[in-house]
């Protein structure tokens, strides 16, 4: 949310002749400097509006955030802060230098109270505000250091479904400073990300942003102990592996890859029980490039067992598929061919693992210790 407000049924910047807009501009400037309270929160909704699509009007109303901002800092006055915080929200759209003034205005002490007002509209707009002006780099380390991401995690887990959209994507922004993962870390999100996975649209941006974060977080041994620790962690993330963006599984994959890289021998089995192989086999033949090549990597790790193996056991359905994939891979990139693959390796899959329920019921020692090979086979 980038402030896409209504305008109000006032007519557009764009449809007022330049002498027009000159004079609004010059109005509202006066507007806002004005000692009325009444005038500056007219000034502000003027500015909103003039700002929403126009960019020479951000340009020429870059006058006003010292006393937008004033406003934000007045007391008892929830109106005045949300045509405050929109009009400087509408400036900070696509406009590197008014991000900047804003930030150096002193704007985010007062956003950070309204993260925690329990003012829901209010909360939803100081969000979209963190989300706008963390698109600066300059930006980045200041809103970290104000002790803006905790906050935006608690939204996160109790926010509207637009704020947690646009904490998301502002935790995305943040995120991209080495030093603020660290303190992602430290408030616990891996839960929330997860619920957000289980409940948003697997092809949608929110589920891209939240995968990516985790990506970001399993480089960590605590990310990587939260997901596994997570109910259906690892479960939410195979699912955008296989129904999400190509952008998203592209970061499903690499999270999943590097807790294999990680520690294969603890991470191997969690990731396999969750079914991953049919979309992996999916992704080596329709994916990002940089999909393709994490795909092929992780099957790899995820067949051979890290453990010595026998010689039978090299002959794996794993194995066999492989092969078939290079020969897709090399004369048949169709859609049909891929699902015709992923559709074969799960169904002999849950076959092998039926059979293998079945047999453990009746089977004895000697038995068992045959079915668990067999197990091992199929699943390598």
């Amino acid at each position: 949310m980038e402030a896409c407000r209504e305008n109000g049924g006032h007519s557009s910047p764009e449809n007022e002749t330049p002498r027009a807009a000159i004079s609004s501009v010059q109005r509202v400037l006066r507007l806002i400097q004005s000692d009325d309270l009444d005038s500056k929160i007219e000034a502000a909704k003027e500015i909103r509006r003039l700002t929403k699509t126009s960019q020479r009007c951000r340009r020429q109303l870059a006058q006003a955030v010292d006393p937008l901002v004033s406003m934000l800092r007045l007391l008892h006055s929830p109106y005045c802060h949300e045509s405050a915080l929109l009009a400087l929200l509408n400036l900070a759209v696509q406009d590197e230098k008014n991000k900047k003034s804003i930030v150096e205005a002193g704007a985010l002490q007062p956003i950070i109270e309204f993260l925690q007002s329990e003012d829901l509209h209010l909360q939803e707009y100081a969000t979209a505000a963190l989300l706008t002006l963390s698109a600066s780099s300059s930006n980045k380390p200041i809103i970290s250091a104000s002790g803006a991401i905790p906050l935006l995690v608690e939204i996160l887990r109790d926010g509207s479904s637009q704020a947690k959209f646009d904490a998301v994507m502002a935790i995305s922004n943040l995120s991209t400073v080495a030093d603020n993962l660290n303190i992602l870390l430290e408030t616990n999100p891996i839960p929330c990300l997860v619920s957000l996975l289980k409940t948003c649209k697997k092809s949608s941006k929110i589920a891209e942003k939240s995968c990516a974060l985790i990506e970001s977080l399993v480089s960590f041994e605590e990310g990587r102990a939260a997901l596994i620790s997570e109910e259906c962690g690892v479960l939410a993330v195979v699912e955008i592996l296989e129904n999400g963006s190509l952008q998203s599984r592209e970061h499903a994959v690499g999270a999943l890859l590097t807790m294999c890289q990680s520690d294969r021998c603890k991470y191997r089995e969690p990731i396999l029980r969750e079914g991953v192989i049919p979309g992996l086999l999916e992704l080596t033949v329709q994916g990002t490039a940089k999909a393709q090549v994490k795909a092929q990597t992780l099957l790899h790790l995820l067949r051979e067992n890290p453990h010595p193996r026998s010689e039978l056991e090299a002959d794996t359905l794993e194995n066999i598929v492989c092969n078939i994939i290079s020969q897709i891979d090399g004369d048949d990139q169709s859609g049909k061919a891929k699902k015709m693959l992923a559709e074969m390796v799960q169904v002999s899959m849950e076959q092998s693992l039926r059979h293998l329920q079945q047999r453990a019921l009746i089977c004895t020692p000697t038995d068992l210790s045959v079915a668990n090979c067999a197990s091992e086979v199929s699943l390598k």
